[in-house]
């Protein structure tokens, strides 16, 4: 227990058209010093999560920061990249510092703008998280990738269509009371589970509804190392984190498994001691329906190929036994890339401290991240606690 969170500040995600990564940066920057109730003077170092990846003709934007605070200049600011899960990576690139005792507050920051892209576009950018000699021309794009991932499973395990559906229609659901969210509708399983005019198919088994949503926003923790954070407003510390990087190329695993996944959750729960049934909620990275499915089967909390239970049975409800996805999820929330993980802490942060407001579980004690990188092939864990 090295590191706590101890303030945050998050945007809306959606089409934000007036915004840029800049202007993301900056206010969030400016909220979460003072929600954490600091001055840019008690900030240590600076890491940014942003993914780019041709979506901002602004690259090498670590010192984008500094736009916030002239106060800020001439500390060290790193940008951080590992695909979709960027945001955990530059979070656990702050953990480290604080660990190595070279900074007792570090800012973290993740930001993207996807919607200034064109269509076509967006699809090329996204693929370059997959492994372009196998996969880069994969009709679709990267849905494309978790379409035939989809397939796959269902072959092994018979068609999940119903329990995909469910999995959009809970996230949705959740969705509605998030009000950073881009999608705050309650779209029903009806209409996720039938494809349809609004509701097309996409890729293999894929449908419209399956698939998370092209994003901008920005999010922002501030970490402090324990004695520092003891001293503050609030305190959520890290009781673990793990870090699981697989092979890139889809054909040296076996996809439908989510092996990566499955060692990042043992490391994280057996370093924090604790089972999967100790935690209160997970955030987990369903960038397509199908990853949350698999990602149950992950974590533990099924057995592999039973999945469907889990959601079939309303374990993962927000009421459940173990609230998955309780702010929406990448589905109904959003995926700015370089921002989603950096969320996913500050949502759990929120709800650890009782204030997440509609989204907010019954009496959290344990929250669990995960956030995923390519096809499973980064793989982060966190599990927090609130200490003060």
């Amino acid at each position: 227990m090295t590191a706590c969170i101890v303030g945050w500040a998050h945007t809306p995600f959606g089409k934000l058209d007036t915004e840029t990564v800049e202007s993301l940066i900056v206010r969030v920057t400016d909220e979460a010093l003072a929600h954490a109730g600091i001055s840019v003077e008690d900030v240590d170092e600076v890491v940014l999560g942003h993914f780019n990846a041709g979506f901002s003709p602004q690259d090498f934007t670590a010192s984008l920061v500094f736009q916030a605070n002239d106060g800020f200049r001439f500390k060290p600011a790193t940008r951080v990249e590992n695909a979709c899960a960027t945001g955990s990576a530059a979070v656990q690139q702050g953990i480290k510092t604080i660990e190595a005792k070279r900074a007792k507050v570090v800012l973290v920051v993740g930001v993207e703008q996807m919607t200034r892209t064109p269509g076509p576009e967006i699809g090329r950018n996204l693929l370059k998280a997959s492994y372009l000699p196998e996969d880069g021309d994969t009709p679709g794009g990267f849905a494309g990738v978790f379409g035939k991932i989809a397939g796959l499973y269902f072959q092994r395990h018979g068609d999940q269509s119903d329990a995909l559906a469910l999995i959009a229609a809970k996230n949705h659901r959740n969705g509605v009371d998030n009000p950073y969210a881009q999608m705050r509708k309650d779209l029903g399983y009806e209409f996720c589970r039938a494809e349809s005019e609004k509701n097309p198919i996409v890729a293999g088994p894929l449908k419209r509804t399956d698939c998370s949503l092209v994003s901008d926003g920005a999010a922002t923790i501030v970490l402090a190392d324990t004695e520092t954070a003891l001293r503050m407003k609030r305190a959520v510390a890290f009781r673990s984190t793990a870090h699981a990087q697989d092979f890139l190329p889809m054909s040296k695993r076996d996809i439908v498994s989510f092996e990566g996944c499955a060692v990042a959750w043992q490391r994280a729960l057996a370093q924090a001691g604790v089972q999967i049934s100790d935690l209160s909620f997970v955030e987990t990275h369903d960038c397509f329906t199908i990853a949350e499915l698999i990602e149950y089967e992950a974590m533990g909390l099924t057995k592999p190929g039973q999945g469907a239970i889990a959601v079939k049975e309303g374990w993962t409800e927000r009421t459940g036994k173990l609230p998955v996805n309780p702010s929406g999820g990448l589905k109904a929330k959003g995926h700015p890339i370089g921002a989603t993980g950096v969320s996913m802490h500050a949502l759990s942060a929120m709800q650890l401290c009782d204030e997440a407001g509609g989204i907010q579980v019954r009496n959290p004690v344990l929250g669990g991240i995960f956030n995923m990188g390519g096809a499973a092939v980064a793989n982060y864990v966190s599990i927090l606690e609130r200490i003060k």
